[in-house]
Order: structure tokens, then C-alpha cells, then sequence
């Protein structure tokens, strides 16, 4: 765990740094290939530009409007740089939400940007859990493993560097360069997202603070098999409609 990274005397906040980095390469090298997905580099700059613009004001304004007294007596810290002070939730509605509206108003086809942005955020989800590791967030169960950390008074599972290997793993497999250009728009996309799932699906039992259902089923584990049927589904209808094409001539 390294919260902070001592750098020329400075103390700067090591998580958020890691997501930066990530948020860089991965929009670079998405807008690298973005002409393989028969979108324009400039167009998904700016949608992700302006994403991440809604994502962070939606963030901290949608903290603010359900928590009020924590800005009533200094409103100037809505301005603050700590991050407690921020709803993921709210900043990933409105982000999404820009995104929509950029792509509507510039006439951008779905699944092409989905898969332009693919790279983007499979490098981001390598990012995500070497930013938790160097935070402490996400911890793994005890283990007894020699590999295992000590962490939060425990040995325990390195959770975050076992998905930070699986979404290396998988930004290599489905690399952009390797893309297969007879491939349905939309393919790349789903693939990159049922294979997230599943290396969800299989780590998510290894963490020590995952929230369980009434049944001790974990909330995550029944969301990634929701996702990865949802995928896998998306992914039969569109190989079966590119059959019936190849079918009919």
C-alpha cells in the first residue's frame, strides 16, 4: 500500500495518479486505432474529453446535492481536491448521459464508438486495481498462501494485482492491431466486456469487503453473470445475423 508518492519533496496522491496515467494511455491508444472502428480520432477525443469533463463536475455536484451540509458552511469546497467528497454514481449517470448527447448531436453509429472505445477501457481496468492496491481499497479475504500481503492487520489475497494480470491479459488478447477487420461492429466491444465479466465473476469471491444478498450471494458476482449472459447474448445475435447475411450472398 502507497498512498503518497514522495516525489522532489512533494507529497502527491499515488491512486489518483495511477487512474490518470491509465485515463492517458488508454484514450491514446483508442485514438491511435480509432480508425479501424471507421470513427474519426478527433470525434472520440472529444467524447471522451467531454465524458470525463461530466463525469467529474457530475461527481461532485451530485455528492453535494445529497449531502448539503457539507458544503454549507465553505461552498468553496466544492472545489476541494479530495475525492471522498465525490458519487461515482452520479458522475458516471452524467458523464454517460454527455456522451450520449455528443454522439447524438455529431451523428456518431453506437457500436463503432463502443468498440473504438474498447481499448480505452481495458487499459483503464488495469489501472483500476493497481490504484486500489497502492490505496488499500478492494483487499482480498485471508489467505495463507505464500504470495499473500500483509494488509489491514492481515495476510491476504493480492486480489487487486490478480485482476490488474487478468485485464492485462485480456487488453493483449483482444489488442487492437490484432482486430479482425471482417468483424461485425460491436463484436470487439462485447467481447472485451464478457471477458471482463467473467475475470469479475472469478475474483470477486477472493475479496475480504464484497457486499453479500440476503442469501450470501455476493451483489457483484450476480452482476457480472448478468453482464457476461448479457454479452454473451449480444454476441450470438450478432454473429447469427452476420450468418444469415453470408447465407442470402
Amino acid at each position: 500500500m502507497m498512498p503518497f508518492l514522495n516525489l522532489f519533496g512533494v507529497a502527491i496522491a499515488f491512486p489518483p495518479l495511477i487512474i490518470l496515467i491509465g485515463i492517458w494511455l488508454g484514450s491514446s491508444l483508442a485514438e491511435k486505432h480509432a480508425h479501424r472502428f471507421k470513427v474519426q480520432d478527433s470525434d472520440l477525443y472529444n467524447l471522451i474529453f467531454i465524458a470525463l469533463v461530466a463525469f467529474v463536475l457530475g461527481g461532485r455536484f451530485g455528492y453535494a446535492a445529497q449531502h448539503p451540509s457539507a458544503f454549507a458552511d465553505d461552498p468553496l469546497s466544492l472545489f476541494s481536491r479530495n475525492m471522498g467528497l465525490f458519487d461515482p454514481f452520479s458522475g458516471a449517470a452524467v458523464g454517460g448521459i454527455a456522451a450520449v448527447i455528443y454522439g447524438q448531436r455529431k451523428k456518431l453509429k453506437l457500436w463503432p464508438v463502443l468498440d473504438a472505445l474498447t481499448p480505452a477501457l481495458a487499459v483503464f481496468l488495469v489501472a483500476m486495481p493497481l490504484a486500489n492496491l497502492a490505496s488499500g481499497n478492494a483487499f482480498g479475504s485471508p489467505t495463507s498462501l505464500p504470495w499473500g500481503i500483509d494488509l489491514w492487520g492481515e495476510t491476504r489475497h493480492p486480489v487487486q494485482v490478480y485482476e490488474a494480470l487478468a485485464a492485462g491479459l485480456i487488453l493483449w488478447l483482444l489488442w487492437p492491431a490484432k482486430l479482425d477487420a471482417k468483424a461485425k461492429p460491436g463484436v470487439y466491444f462485447l467481447q472485451f466486456v464478457a471477458a471482463s465479466a467473467l475475470a469479475r465473476l472469478v475474483f470477486e469471491g477472493l475479496r475480504g469487503s464484497s457486499p453479500v444478498t440476503v442469501l450470501n450471494l455476493r451483489v457483484y458476482q450476480l452482476a457480472a453473470w448478468g453482464v457476461l449472459a448479457s454479452a454473451l447474448w449480444g454476441l450470438s445475435r450478432i454473429i447469427g445475423v452476420r450468418e444469415m447475411e453470408k447465407e442470402n450472398g
